[in-house]
């Protein structure tokens, strides 16, 4: 299979695993907002499961990963099975050890935590204090992440992507599962819904045992976990500590900021930023996902020239998927929240506020989907300096603009701001490789993107003309709304590959060739 078809493959299947992850992650939000609302108790919430998440990032998908992958796949391809299980048994040891250090500090030092995070909760009894409870409950859900991480590294590079992919549909199903199950029995209820997250990290983490069994890497204790290849990684990942979390990061500042907002402001940037990771999480993490280790290949072997098609094809796709999928998030955003999100205690104009965010959001979604091709190459070279150089900069666009927009424009203003704050760092990462690698061939890239605004358009404007026929402004009329919805998507879908037909976007014709040539091998088989 070529270097393309196998991206292709991987991010497909990591898609449709993600798409169910994500679907239970909207009907999770559904039943946080239908019990829990806009408030005070969410606020709280939203703010402590940010703690943890922001240090999964540092120690998980973030620098664990940029360092792990590209080691473990040159020691995996170059040197061997053998070679490769001892390097991932040191990882897994030195990794559990440093792991329960952090969980423990993280417990302890939890009323810093919060105040550091949610600062301006201080204004309202009683809310520092419910988040500090939350934090402590969840914090040890970073324990479980970390280590899932490290695994689902050792999976990607053997070729296995679906049940990693997967995980999140488990910690979604244990969070619904225990805020409307487990509600009555706690008090305040909402920490109900902090142990369905640590109870979920644990699932995650124990359903990968049996597919990493089946292959004979099942990571086990070693005595000596701290040798030459270790501590290579282990330098790899210092730097990414600060810098590969940029985005969550920056959705950290804002919800920081948030909390100095009027109540409600923290929850409805969190709603908004969910929806806003749906299209992200399916395409845009997937593919970033299947390309290092692709990448990670090619740079070990030093073909770089099979490393820059692989990256002019993945931002190709980034681009192709991530335009329509913003522009679809800016016109559907209050239909979406009126038919998720919208009762008695998320009312009309909690969706509007909710919506504006989102809107506010939708622009960034193309830069973070850049982004997110673009690190995986520095990582691939084993070089996570010069993200962290690059994350310092946007740090301060972010900070700096969300100070400036959020008196201006309240919660709306720091969706802003993460947005402008997204286009800054991607910029700056691809200048910053076309000076490390050469020419990344810019010019043929923005020529075949170019053809998609007009499609995009093309679908925006038939997609709101069907919105416009759906009561969007009521609780209730779920059905009449979600037929009104469904028609306005598939309406868009078909107006969208009808403009990549009548445009002749080259993208549209190698992804259906790609999908014609596995359809045919599947036939012939």
């Amino acid at each position: 299979m070529s270097e393309k078809g196998s991206i292709f493959r991987a991010t497909g299947i990591m898609g449709a695993a993600t798409t169910l992850s994500r679907v239970t992650g909207l009907a999770r939000d559904m039943v946080i907002a239908r019990l829990f609302g806009a408030g005070f108790a969410s606020d709280a919430f939203f703010i402590a499961y940010t703690i943890p998440n922001l240090f999964r990032r540092f120690f998980a998908e973030g620098s664990l990963t940029a360092a792990f992958v590209p080691s473990f796949s040159e020691i995996y391809h170059l040197r061997g099975r053998e070679e490769a299980r001892r390097f991932a048994n040191r990882c897994w040891t030195l990794l559990l050890l440093v792991m329960t250090a952090v969980t423990v500090a993280g417990v302890l030092a939890s009323p810093l935590l919060v105040r550091l995070f949610g600062g301006g909760f201080a204004a309202v009894a009683g809310k520092l204090e419910m988040t500090d409870l939350l934090n402590r409950l969840m914090f040890p859900y970073l324990f479980f992440v970390s280590l899932l991480a490290l695994v689902t590294g050792i999976l990607n590079v053997l070729g296995r992507f679906f049940l990693p992919s997967l995980a999140p549909l488990f910690l979604n199903l244990c969070m619904i599962a225990s805020a409307w199950f487990l509600r009555p029995w706690f008090d305040p209820p909402i920490l109900a819904l902090g142990v369905g997250v640590l109870i979920g990290g644990g699932v995650q983490l124990l359903l990968q045992f049996p597919v990493l069994k089946g292959l004979g890497f099942v990571p086990r204790l070693v005595r000596n976990c701290w040798n030459a290849e270790v501590r290579k990684a282990a330098l790899l990942m210092l730097p990414g500590i600060a810098g590969v979390a940029v985005y969550q990061i920056n959705l950290t500042i804002s919800r920081l900021m948030a909390s100095f907002l009027p109540e409600g402001s923290v929850s409805y940037l969190y709603y908004a930023q969910r929806l806003f990771e749906f299209p992200q999480g399916i395409f845009i993490v997937s593919l970033a996902q299947a390309v290092l280790p692709s990448m990670s290949r090619q740079a070990a072997l030093g073909s770089l020239g099979e490393l820059k098609d692989s990256l002019r094809f993945s931002l190709l796709l980034i681009v192709f998927v991530t335009l329509p999928a913003a522009a679809g998030l800016t016109v559907c955003a209050v239909p979406v929240f009126s038919l998720f999100f919208m009762n008695e205690n998320f009312d009309l104009a909690d969706v509007r506020y909710a919506a504006q965010a989102l809107i506010a959001y939708a622009p960034g979604l193309l830069f973070v989907g850049v982004s997110r091709i673009l690190a995986p190459v520095f990582y691939a070279l084993k070089d996570t300096r010069t993200p962290v150089r690059i994350s310092f900069w946007t740090l301060l666009v972010n900070g700096g603009c969300g100070l400036i927009f959020m008196g201006q424009w309240g919660h709306v203003g720091l969706a802003a701001a993460a947005s402008l704050a997204a286009a800054f760092n991607s910029l700056l990462l691809w200048r910053a490789l076309r000076i490390k690698i050469g020419s990344l061939g810019l010019a043929a890239i923005l020529k075949e993107s170019g053809m998609l605004v007009p499609v995009s358009l093309l679908m925006t404007l038939g997609v709101a003309f069907v919105l416009r026929f759906g009561s969007w402004e009521t609780i209730g009329g779920g059905g009449g709304k979600l037929l009104i919805l469904a028609a306005a998507v598939g309406s868009g879908m078909v107006l969208f590959a009808v403009g990549c037909w009548l445009f002749r976007v080259p993208q549209a014709r190698e992804l259906l060739g790609l999908i014609g040539a596995r359809i045919f091998r599947k036939g012939s088989s």
